[in-house]
């Protein structure tokens, strides 16, 4: 029996929690927006107004379907 990806990934952090708990994602987060706002200084503000950092494109957005 298989899982997918996103199971996994949902397993994985069931597990994290449990181990390490709240505090811990907590943390990570933090040093994430220490990490975010280091790298894209002044950028936050603007981001929070769009409702949120832009997301990357997707393959198909910058390659195209393929169909025509």
């Amino acid at each position: 029996m298989s899982i997918t990806v996103n199971e996994a990934g949902h397993r994985g952090g069931l597990t994290v929690f449990r181990t390490r708990g709240g505090q811990f994602f907590a943390e990570i987060g933090k040093k994430g927006q220490r990490a975010m706002r280091a790298r894209y200084p002044n950028m936050a503000s603007q981001w929070g107004k769009l409702g949120g950092r832009p997301k990357k494109p997707k393959l198909e957005e910058v390659v195209g379907n393929g169909s025509k």
